[in-house]
Order: structure tokens, then sequence, then C-alpha cells
């Protein structure tokens, strides 16, 4: 019975360190885990058998952890988790697209101080530089910057 409990608590340990490495690394809450149920493992050892066997059994669950966590580093099983690419792109890059400071355009909303107008051929979100525009107002882009498009 003696040598159940000591092998349950060494291996429950080897799986939560093991599970930290390959499954959810990072977050080391299982990882700690396993290495107290390891330590009580070991101390369990030294209490119940004489100093050699507890050594033994010391030095073996520090080969089995270790071994985990080099064979964990080796695979790279981890880096499946990691993310490994970036977006670059944002939202309406191509939104300012065909306009240019001084066209001309009309207001199709009340603009207070965003609102809509038709400029060309395309309805936009605007924003007024000098507050409020009522509808059907013509209006003339003054900025183009950081996607908005000003009015006046």
């Amino acid at each position: 019975m003696v040598w159940f409990i000591l092998s349950t608590l060494l291996l429950i340990g080897l799986i939560l360190v093991i599970a930290e490495i390959l499954f959810v690394p990072g977050t080391t809450v299982v990882g700690i885990i396993g290495v107290l149920v390891t330590a009580v493992g070991i101390y369990y050892a030294f209490v119940t058998f004489d100093r050699q066997v507890a050594s033994m059994v010391l030095v073996a669950s520090l080969v089995l952890n270790f071994g985990a966590l080099i064979y964990g580093f080796r695979t790279g099983a981890w880096k499946k988790f990691a993310l490994k690419s970036a977006i670059k792109s944002r939202a309406f890059d191509d939104r300012l697209k065909g306009l240019e400071v001084g066209m001309k355009g009309i207001t199709i909303s009340d603009v207070k101080p965003i609102g809509k107008a038709e400029i060309g051929e395309g309805i936009y979100e605007v924003k007024s530089e000098s507050g409020f525009i009522s509808v059907g107002t013509s209006v003339f882009i003054t900025k183009l910057e950081n996607n908005t498009i000003i009015i006046k």
C-alpha cells in the first residue's frame, strides 16, 4: 500500500508537469501543482523508507521530471500553441481611395459633427470641421487624415 501511494503521488506529479509542458504552456499553475505533488511524494518516501531507498526515489523522480521537461522543449510541442503570424492589414485601408482635398459633394444627412455625404459617386461618413451642417448643403473636402474625411 505504501508503494501504491508513493507511485501514485509521483505519477500524478509527473503527469501534471507533462501537461504543463505539452498542453497548457505558460499557465504555470498546473506545473507548480505537479512539482508540489512530486515533492510531497518525495517527502513521503523519506518519511516512510530508509535513506537509501528514498534517495533512489528522489533521483528517479528528478530524472523523469527533467526528462519530460527536456522532451517537451525538444519536440516543440509547445510551439503548436504559440501565435506564429500577425495581422498586418487594417479595416477600411482603401476607404479614401479616389478622394482628394478640394473635391465637392453634398450632405445627405445632418452633419453634427459626423454624418454622411455624397462625394463623387460614393457615399462616405464625414466629419465637419466647422460644426453643424444641414442636409443638402454643398461641401468640399478640406483634409484626409487617419482614414477620416473632414469637410467644410
